[in-house]
Parts: structure tokens; C-alpha cells; sequence
């Protein structure tokens, strides 16, 4: 399940939305999350659902790869739902038993959250997905430009930001060999209750974090060897330029965006 977590890895392609400006996909997955969270009937979350359909068939991804990206939220979605579905009150009761009561708002609440979620997470795994970790710097460093002006280093921002982000795909890779590796030497992190499961994950901590500073110490190294001194004086290979692609892909967002707004009323 650690391998099957996407938000990070980067899939090389040829499709209409790898080759969109990193700029563009920011924005637009920046204001899909506000999107999500500004619909409130299931009509709205109808024409997104079209829309993320239609943009992972662009991209040429596998749903089986969407899929497994979102089996480790799993247990998060079941305990967003049971919260939302026993917590909340209402005006129309369904079910009643005991201390237990069941409302038709909870039900409501519980299935929005969870289409929230699942729908945010996709969005963003299809930005990582098909953007590459250089278009992704440039375009956040782009982004973050004009805040240069009062003092906010964008480059070295963006930079942090997109390893933070490339590291995580690595340090699950890094997890579940750590979890083989002890497992093979008798320990168990299957049985017992959650609070006995999470007692055992504790000896993984330690040289997780020890390979992590190593990682991190080599990435550093790496980086002076090639005389990395910043942001300053640094020129591209290629130019971020808006080409009729973005412009279509814009139309068709912006479309989404108005029609999900006009469906609220």
C-alpha cells in the first residue's frame, strides 16, 4: 500500500496536459480544490467527476494507477464518513437506536467530505503526475516572481517545495523496504489492535530518518559539486511560454468553474 501512494511521482509523457505550462496546471489545480470545496449539491460534483475523467483519458493515465493512489486514504474516508455520519444532527431522523441517531444532513455531510477528499487528492496526483520536477520549480518560481519585490525568495522556495514534494514517493520507497527488512527478521506489524500496530511502526522511525538525512546530506552535496549557488544569474533550457493548448485547457476549466458556481443557486 506504501508503493501505491502517487502524490510526487512524475509518469514521462507525450499528452495534451503533460505538454500545458507548469503555470497553468498550478493555478488550475489551485483553484480546482476551491472548486471543490465551493460546491454544494451533487450536480456540481457531477460535472467535475466528467471532468477529472476526461483529463486522466487526456493524460493517457491509468485509472488502475488512480486507483491504487487513493487506497492509502482509505481508512481516513471511513472515518470522515462515521464521524460526519454519527455527529451530525438534523431535522430528518432515518434511523434511531439507542444513542445512536442517523440524520439525513449526516449523510449528506458524510458523502460531500468524502468526494472531497478523494476528488482532491486526484487532482493533485494528476498535476504531479504530469509535470516534471523542473517544470514544477519554474513554474511555482514563476508564480512566486512577483513576490520578489518584498523580499520573498522565490527560487529557493520553489526549490524546497518541489523536493519536499519528490521526496515523498522516495522515503515510501524507503518505508517499505525498512518494514521488509525487519519482517524478515520476525517482526509483525499485521496483528494485534491499532494502538499495538502503532507501537510497532516506532523502530522504523530511526533509520527512517537516518536515511532520510543521508539522502538529504548527498542531495546537498550534489548540488555544490555542480556549483548550485541559487536563484541568481540561473538561465533555462526552455522558456515557460502560454501556448493555444493552455488557452483551450483554461476555457475548458474556466467552463467547469462557472458551471459549478451557476449550480449552486
Amino acid at each position: 500500500m506504501i508503493k501505491d501512494i502517487t502524490i510526487g511521482q512524475y509518469i514521462p509523457g507525450e499528452s495534451f496536459v503533460h505538454k500545458l505550462d507548469p503555470r497553468l496546471k498550478i493555478l488550475i489545480s489551485l483553484l480546482f480544490i476551491v472548486d471543490l470545496f465551493l460546491v454544494n449539491n451533487f450536480t456540481g460534483y457531477l460535472f467535475i467527476v466528467i471532468y477529472i475523467l476526461t483529463t486522466v483519458l487526456v493524460a493517457n493515465l491509468s485509472f488502475k494507477y488512480i486507483y491504487n493512489g487513493l487506497k492509502p486514504i482509505l481508512i481516513l474516508l471511513l472515518i470522515t464518513a462515521v464521524l460526519n455520519i454519527f455527529m451530525t444532527t438534523g431535522k430528518e431522523l432515518i434511523f434511531s437506536w439507542g444513542i445512536i441517531n442517523i440524520y439525513k444532513e449526516g449523510l449528506i455531510i458524510a458523502a460531500f467530505m468524502i468526494i472531497r477528499l478523494v476528488f482532491l487528492i486526484m487532482g493533485t496526483s494528476i498535476l504531479t503526475l504530469t509535470t516534471s520536477p523542473i517544470e514544477l520549480t519554474d513554474g511555482i518560481e514563476s508564480l512566486l516572481k512577483p513576490f520578489k519585490r518584498i523580499g520573498v525568495p522565490a527560487h529557493e522556495l520553489a526549490m524546497m517545495m518541489t523536493i519536499a514534494l519528490r521526496f515523498i514517493p522516495t522515503l515510501m520507497d524507503e518505508t517499505d523496504k525498512i518494514m521488509k527488512a525487519q519482517m524478515a527478521r520476525g517482526a509483525d506489524f499485521e496483528s494485534g489492535n491499532l494502538i499495538s500496530r502503532a507501537k510497532s511502526l516506532i523502530p522504523i522511525l530511526v533509520p527512517l530518518f537516518i536515511s532520510s538525512f543521508r539522502r538529504a546530506d548527498e542531495l546537498a552535496m550534489a548540488m555544490e559539486s555542480r556549483c548550485y549557488k541559487g536563484g541568481e544569474g540561473r538561465t533555462r533550457m526552455k522558456q515557460l511560454k502560454i501556448t493555444e493548448k493552455d488557452y483551450i485547457a483554461s476555457f475548458a476549466f474556466t467552463l467547469l468553474f462557472v458551471i459549478t458556481i451557476v449550480s449552486r443557486t
